[in-house]
């Protein structure tokens, strides 16, 4: 496969998903307002793209086992054993999504195997790994989009125990103020997590009615708040005053590593991350929570909120910073007059036009396939070069 292909994605419809974003950004109806949660693009097994090829719309995953190297590049299907290393996604939220962390490499290789060797069911609700890689992610907001990432500082944490819960808490808060470290915050956070249900509702009690004491634009206690509302009882609802609490404004963007525990609350953005569909949750759901695997996971070191803003790298396109090997987000904005012209050196790409429209031209085939708000397409690293002109913003998810 040697040319420029239109991407058809699957929307995966979440309870928490927006019912009204991703139709409106595919230009679709959805009469049902039924919540359209994420738009996937790439190749993973559960919900691979399918392009038209040979007049038949086929898994993109199909077609990278055949042409690996054609449509990945040599270094990449070397490297990532001819897999796609990443999945491509816009991320809708109405409602919070779970508090969250993912494994690194090494963690998921093992945790999956174990669960394999027990029997555990691929599509179990109990299973906690589903497939062997680890999830480093980026976000980057479309819209004003609200977060939770990484502990607070263990001095603010501790004011804040003492301003919202200082009562049910008080012995475990002696206990981080004489260990104000991680193997402290560690300790504290494992008594949240494993304290009877009983005890729970006592302390989210006191929380959640000192938070509706406070003023309306005091943010950690409107979502202590709007948290008890959505999940009563659920012992997330603490941690807005453990976790760095951030609102992201359009453009700006944050990259998660393993281990580090994050909860999306509200907004819409653009999603890159490494192929894979390991959650270890940890409230604010439903779904199945392992907290002896959760605490193996996560970090409990604390760290500042870094928020990634884009670095031109030419006059139209500009990069968000990435640790990952497997990914990197950019994003290219083609004007009348101002065409994108595409490295000499790229590997696998795919491209997500989120306003405006263009007019893709492989460079070698001369071939055209106009492109409109809402398209995604795959640019396989045969492709010698392309070019976009037009008026449109362009996402694009590449490999380093």
């Amino acid at each position: 496969m040697r040319s420029i292909k239109l991407l058809k994605n699957t929307v995966q419809n979440y309870a928490w998903g927006s019912p009204t974003a991703i139709p409106e950004l595919l230009g679709e109806e959805n009469p049902t307002l039924e919540p359209k949660a994420e738009l996937w693009m790439g190749a993973h097994p559960k919900a691979s793209s399918l392009i038209k090829y040979d007049g038949r719309w086929l898994p993109l995953a199909d077609l990278i086992a055949e042409y690996p190297q054609e449509i990945l590049g040599i270094k990449v299907a070397l490297s990532f054993n001819s897999k796609l290393p990443y999945l491509f996604k816009v991320l809708a939220a109405a409602k919070p999504l779970s508090i969250q962390a993912h494994p690194s490499l090494n963690q998921a290789r093992v945790g999956f195997e174990k669960e394999f060797a027990r029997g555990v069911a691929m599509d179990a609700p109990d299973r906690n790994y589903r497939d062997k890689n680890h999830k480093p992610e980026c976000i980057c907001a479309l819209s004003p989009f609200w977060a939770m990432h990484g502990f607070r500082d263990i001095p603010e944490i501790l004011a804040k125990i003492d301003k919202y819960c200082p009562v049910e808490l008080a012995a475990e808060q002696n206990l981080l103020k004489k260990n104000p470290n991680s193997e402290g915050l560690k300790r504290f956070f494992t008594v949240l997590m494993t304290m009877d249900s009983q005890r729970q509702k006592q302390v989210i009690d006191e929380a959640v009615q000192k938070a509706r004491q406070m003023p309306d634009d005091n943010m950690v206690s409107h979502w202590m708040t709007r948290l008890s509302n959505e999940y009563p009882s659920d012992i997330g609802i603490f941690s807005p005053l453990l976790l760095n609490l951030i609102e992201l404004k359009p453009g700006d963007a944050l990259f998660l590593p393993a281990g580090e525990l994050h909860a999306y609350l509200e907004g819409v953005g653009i999603e890159l991350m490494a192929n894979s569909d390991n959650v270890l949750r940890g409230g604010l759901t439903s779904k199945h929570i392992d907290v002896p695997e959760l605490l193996k996971v996560v970090s409990f070191n604390p760290r500042p909120v870094n928020v990634l803003k884009a670095v031109k790298k030419n006059k139209n396109e500009s990069v968000y910073a990435s640790d990952a090997d497997e990914f990197v987000l950019s994003v290219v904005n083609a004007s009348a007059g101002n065409p994108y012209q595409s490295s000499e050196s790229r590997s696998v790409e795919i491209l997500l036009c989120t306003e405006g429209t263009a007019c893709l031209k492989d460079n070698g085939t001369q071939e055209l396939l106009n492109i409109k708000k809402g398209d995604s397409v795959i640019i396989p690293a045969s492709v010698v070069g392309y070019s976009i002109c037009g008026d449109a913003l362009i996402y694009k998810a590449a490999v380093p």
